[in-house]
């Protein structure tokens, strides 16, 4: 069982940053594969960025390539997401998720543990 807390958002102007964290409980977060996903008032949850177990493997949406980074460290048990240049389109909640597989995918259905959230709001 892995539980997975969310913290780092708030309100911002666009064009700022944020970084969120993900703190993982357990001994086999280095093992997991990590994903952030978001989702907007009335939309469905969708896909953001993830990262393979070992660190070496990244993915981003389109919409967010080249703003956000994903990194983990997992001696800490954490995974952030750097979130730039931030547009009132990023607007959602974003959460965390653990994939026991290890893999990076954008599949939602692929994370088993996911956190309870955190509230990202970009003001224009």
């Amino acid at each position: 069982q892995v539980q997975l807390v969310e913290s780092g958002g708030g309100l911002v102007q666009a064009g700022g940053s944020l970084r969120l964290s993900c703190a993982a409980s357990g001994r086999s977060f280095s093992s997991y594969g990590m994903g952030w996903f978001r989702q907007a008032p009335g939309k469905e949850r969708e896909f953001v960025a993830a990262i393979r177990w070992s660190g070496s493997i990244t993915y981003y949406a389109d919409s967010v390539k080249g703003r956000f980074t994903i990194s983990r460290d997992n001696a800490k048990n954490t995974v952030y997401l750097q979130l730039n240049s931030l547009k009132p389109e990023d607007t959602g909640v974003y959460y965390c998720a653990a994939d026991p597989s290890g893999w990076a995918t954008r599949d939602g259905a692929r994370y088993d543990y996911w956190g309870q959230g955190t509230q990202v709001t970009v003001s224009s």
